[in-house]
């Protein structure tokens, strides 16, 4: 048996307090991850183009004021 289906048996064992929890601290655990990979990913430069073209793009008058 595979170290995943190990751990989906156990999930697929708990009680629904437990499993809330789990399912809560999972939830914040991705989006740490993801938190830490979109900053990395922004230090690194991968975002820089994308950003010129949105200001460039502005410049041009291509862009809409947002209200609110």
């Amino acid at each position: 048996m595979g170290n995943i289906q190990l751990i989906e048996e156990q999930i697929e064992g708990l009680d629904r307090k437990t499993f809330a929890e789990l399912a809560a601290w999972f939830a914040d655990y991705e989006n740490s991850r993801w938190d830490r990979q979109i900053e990395s990913d922004s230090h690194s430069g991968k975002f820089d183009a994308f950003i010129e073209e949105g200001l460039a793009e502005h410049r041009n008058g291509h862009t809409t004021r947002l209200n609110g």
